[in-house]
């Protein structure tokens, strides 16, 4: 795989909500309220992103886009992880830790001490990649979002280490 990782464009939006949307529908159970919130977050992102500390990451293979990974501000010193995703043909090749260490790269670089992130203990081929990282699991707890029971988790990593 010759893999490019480029900015956010024109179409990534409307591809991003209707991955997330499907694949968490069909694997997960999610209600529709997940795509509406991935719709949110990126309208959001695109409206008023400072590409100087915030960054999307789109992963290309010719004509295909592959994942995502998004760096966002939550503070001066905090960058949060957004909408890491893979489709099933992509995984397992190692671009998920590719597109980790580039985010978690530009997040350093852009004078972040730490990263937080935000997921759900079924997302296991990604929390088994946050901890090979450096990532720790620092909250945990059940919830019933989009339609479904799901443990909650919150990770972080300091950056200068």
């Amino acid at each position: 795989m010759s893999i490019e990782i480029r900015h956010l464009a024109p179409g990534d939006i409307d591809w991003l909500v209707e991955q997330h949307g499907t694949h968490y529908a069909r694997e997960e159970g999610f209600d529709p309220s997940f795509g509406a919130l991935v719709h949110d977050i990126l309208l959001a992102f695109d409206a008023d992103h400072d590409p100087t500390c915030e960054r999307a990451f789109i992963a290309w293979d010719g004509g295909q886009r592959l994942g995502s990974i998004f760096c966002v501000r939550l503070d001066d010193e905090t960058a949060k992880l957004r909408l890491f995703f893979l489709t099933p043909e992509a995984r397992g090749k190692g671009l998920g830790k590719r597109l980790l260490a580039e985010c978690m790269g530009f997040a350093r670089d852009a004078g972040y001490r730490r990263m937080t992130l935000w997921t759900h203990e079924s997302h296991r081929a990604a929390c088994v990649l946050y901890a090979s990282a450096g990532w720790r699991l620092v909250r945990s707890k059940p919830v019933h979002n989009f339609g479904v029971d799901l443990i909650e988790q919150e990770w972080d990593i300091d950056l200068r280490t």
